[in-house]
């Protein structure tokens, strides 16, 4: 009878839910542990939440250990005694000392959601729509001591889209991870796959998104909004100001057709949306949501939130 592989997995957000699931259903896998962030506070009622990983982990019988800080001595001890052949790591959200990447029989293995080493961080979807990116996917490292700047396994990429969101992208990352690091385990337990040092001179880095990110600059060009717009939805979520209300919009429509307004004047309001001069070219706003807190396409947005031209929205 073949032994199992052992395999501590790290992750806490939904992104990091299909690889857990994936490695769990594996004849020759063993998932003895998931490591969590613990239960933070969650909505209005700020009552105390398990993450996504912690969810599935639980619903699959998984043991779950969920420390304020991987790096302590109690957390070491427990990891040894599982006696590990490997980490598998996909957003976690903390950071692993030497001691602890040191404790897998053969490796600590990273899932980051870019084409390494672009979008080294916190943000690579983001960064990879908001750059208008014709192509993203999915590296595995072996980890190292700084971020992101481990040697190469694998990879797979995807296509990005004019219409692709954050969302879009994190989702379909998510099932590509999933795919490979089984695949990556596999070739490295086959003897089949050697990790490949990365070009650190080619090296970029992406910080951790703010609320403050999403608010829209209307001097850009209509397609640099459209990317920007995509890029911040889900979270933080694309806003801009009319008057002193706060407006998220969702879905738009660029055009190179340059108009005679300033940029984020609103110069029509039609059956196609809501038109707004940029600084190149116009966008149609076409999914939008005001103070109702409800998303709404422009018609149902304009019945009950009329805007008097000229208008325009806050460019600062």
């Amino acid at each position: 009878m073949r032994q199992s592989t052992e395999i501590i997995y790290m992750g806490t957000p939904d992104f990091s839910v299909p690889a857990l699931q994936n490695l769990a259903v594996q004849d020759d896998f063993n998932v003895s542990l998931v490591v969590t962030q613990p239960d933070r506070p969650k909505g209005r009622g700020k009552k105390l939440a398990p993450s996504p990983v912690k969810t599935a982990a639980l619903n699959m019988g998984i043991d779950v250990f969920q420390p304020e800080d991987i790096n302590t001595e109690e957390a070491s001890e427990k990891l040894l005694s599982l006696n590990p052949d490997f980490f598998v790591v996909a957003a976690f959200g903390q950071i692993l000392s030497r001691k602890i990447l040191d404790i897998p029989k053969i490796l600590p293995i990273n899932i980051h959601a870019s084409l390494l080493p672009k979008y080294r961080g916190a943000s690579p979807i983001q960064a990879s729509i908001l750059n208008m990116d014709k192509i993203t996917g999915i590296t595995t490292i072996v980890m190292a001591d700084k971020l992101d700047a481990g040697d190469l396994l694998l990879s797979s990429s995807t296509p990005i889209s004019k219409l692709d969101t954050a969302l879009d992208i994190h989702d379909r990352l998510g099932i590509i991870g999933a795919n490979l690091i089984v695949e990556t385990i596999h070739a490295i337990l086959k003897n089949r796959l050697e990790p490949i040092p990365q070009d650190h001179s080619k090296a970029t880095y992406v910080k951790m998104l703010k609320k403050s990110d999403g608010r829209i600059n209307w001097n850009l060009s209509s397609r640099q909004i459209c990317a920007h717009i995509n890029a911040m939805t889900p979270w933080p979520g694309a806003f801009t100001c009319l008057g002193n209300k706060t407006i998220k919009i969702y879905k738009t429509k660029s055009l190179e057709t340059q108009t005679c307004h300033k940029p984020g004047i609103i110069f029509r309001c039609d059956k196609q949306g809501i038109h707004v001069a940029t600084g190149k070219g116009c966008l149609i706003i076409l999914e939008l949501m005001g103070s109702s807190g409800k998303r709404l396409n422009t018609r149902q947005f304009l019945c009950g939130h009329k805007i008097e031209l000229p208008a325009a929205f806050d460019i600062a």
